[in-house]
């Protein structure tokens, strides 16, 4: 008896120190992809991308790693500068995560002699943690309203 009740004594102290899962904090993940995206860094942006990501932007709805890192990225990136975001809503738990507020960029001139721009909209991110625990951007989407002649 004495035996049985040593072992469960350890072995409910053996799980009690055993750490399970934590949520991701949200903001941190969401400003290294934004970081990403200011310094204009297509690998690492390309790198928080889920396999299966989803992106939608008003009528475009790309689908795949391959087809939004050339669509969204590679298209979009030398087109704007500053991203910022504020937050609305957001929250976690050990294997999802969302976040989603309203965005503000610069629209950089489309060649010489044109007009800066600015943009402004609505977004969400859906971050999932993949298998090898890594969180990966599962699902954008944006809202954007049309662009603004900066003065």
């Amino acid at each position: 008896m004495k035996a049985i009740l040593c072992s469960l004594l350890l072995a409910a102290t053996l799980t009690s120190c055993t750490k399970t899962d934590e949520a991701v904090n949200i903001q941190s993940l969401n400003q290294e992809f934004i970081s990403a995206w200011n310094n204009k860094d297509s690998g690492k942006i390309t790198g928080f991308l889920a396999d299966d990501v989803s992106f939608v932007q008003g009528n475009a709805r790309w689908k795949g790693k391959g087809e939004v890192s050339q669509k969204w990225v590679s298209e979009t990136l030398p087109t704007i500068s500053d991203l910022k975001t504020s937050v609305v809503s957001s929250s976690t738990d050990v294997n999802t995560a969302y976040e989603a507020g309203t965005f503000s960029v610069d629209v950089l001139p489309a060649g010489p002699n044109q007009p800066h721009g600015f943009g402004e909209g609505n977004y969400i991110f859906l971050w999932k943690k993949g298998p090898d625990k890594t969180w990966k951007l599962s699902y954008a989407q944006l809202e954007d309203l049309p662009v603004q002649r900066r003065n």
